[in-house]
């Protein structure tokens, strides 16, 4: 089933030389086989969209239309596609199955696939009226779940959320989370919601520390201070934490998360950044039987678990939407972001 799509719609366009951004009229797409086009509500600005901007993740294509954190309504329906209908309420998550790998080739399913192909880097993402998407990339949003945060599971939450199951987390573990930004908030509310034990949040600014605390933390540092290794290390009963996650992605942050873990600590590279890893001296790295992961993306069963839990009203995302900004600001977002302007959890565009 289709309805009548519009000939053209506006989408901002990134172009890969010269790394510009514009608002520009292009062709609305057109559902194939097993997708879905969905009429674009609400669309997160996120840092890995900076990283394709400045260069550190590499752009593919000559030009790309940005925005991998989604939500909307279905507008067209492609041949083949059985369970969804024009006005179902959508979040859509960012990837595609390649096709080609060897669970591909399998019939795995997109959590499978081995070459996962991100929206807004390998196909168009959702700044922009409309979107097309794998159906199967697709899941409902309840009535009693406001679009906007619908838009902000789709990786601003899920990821941190994804992360906690690769740290293996477990009940009453000591947590610090380096970098109160939008990842690394969430990731403070969803280790509460775990069941960890005590939570530290770690960030510059007196602000963000303020609502990392008023959001789940039990106790928040400044990690420039001379005395934060020694009062997390007081916090823990002389222990050092059991997982630390950094989601700033500095070298700084790293070592410093590194030295903060007790024996058998986790630490989670969450952030993204074009800073070298280092870890400090490799005989305490050893000695101490540290472990290191680097974390990104997540699964559908977790976006689906994240609305669970939203619509159950056992994770509150009131705070996560800091403003709602119209398709022809989207400067004017990038640049709160960038400046970190208000300290914002998430800036989304409304097309």
């Amino acid at each position: 089933m289709t309805i009548e799509l519009p000939e053209t719609m506006r989408a901002v366009r990134f172009h890969a030389e010269g790394r510009s951004l514009s608002l520009e009229t292009v062709p609305t797409p057109r559902p194939g086989p097993g997708e879905v086009v969905v009429k674009v509500a609400a669309c997160g600005i996120c840092h890995s969209d900076l990283s394709q901007f400045d260069g550190h993740i590499p752009a593919r294509f000559p030009a790309i239309t940005p925005g991998h954190e989604a939500s909307g309504t279905v507008a067209a329906v492609g041949e083949g596609v059985r369970h969804w209908n024009v006005g179902d309420r959508v979040v859509i998550a960012a990837g595609r199955a390649c096709g080609n790998c060897g669970s591909c080739r399998l019939a795995g399913s997109v959590d499978d696939c081995e070459a996962l192909e991100i929206m807004a880097f390998a196909y168009d993402g959702a700044w922009a009226e409309y979107v097309a998407t794998p159906a199967v990339s697709l899941l409902a949003v309840p009535e009693g779940v406001p679009i906007e945060q619908a838009a902000v599971l789709a990786d601003a939450v899920s990821t941190p959320y994804s992360a906690l199951e690769t740290a293996n987390l477990r009940i009453a573990e000591s947590v610090g989370v380096w970098g109160m930004g939008g990842i690394g908030t969430h990731l403070v509310q969803l280790a509460r919601v775990a069941g960890a034990s005590p939570i530290i949040g770690l960030d510059p600014v007196p602000g963000v520390r303020e609502r990392a605390l008023k959001l789940g933390a039990d106790f928040v540092l400044d990690p420039l201070a001379e005395d934060t290794p020694a009062r997390i290390m007081e916090i823990t009963g002389g222990r050092g934490l059991r997982v630390a996650f950094d989601c700033v992605g500095r070298t700084s942050t790293m070592t410093q998360a590194n030295n903060a873990l007790g024996l058998r600590g986790r630490l989670l590279l969450v952030g993204i950044s074009a800073d070298q890893v280092e870890l400090g001296w490799e005989g305490a790295f050893v000695g101490r039987r540290h472990t290191v992961t680097g974390h990104l993306g997540y699964t559908m069963k977790h976006l689906s678990e994240l609305v669970e839990l939203v619509s159950r009203g056992r994770l509150d995302l009131t705070a996560s939407v800091s403003a709602v900004l119209p398709l022809e600001e989207f400067e004017e977002g990038i640049r709160r972001l960038r400046e970190h302007d208000g300290h914002p959890i998430r800036v989304l565009l409304r097309p």
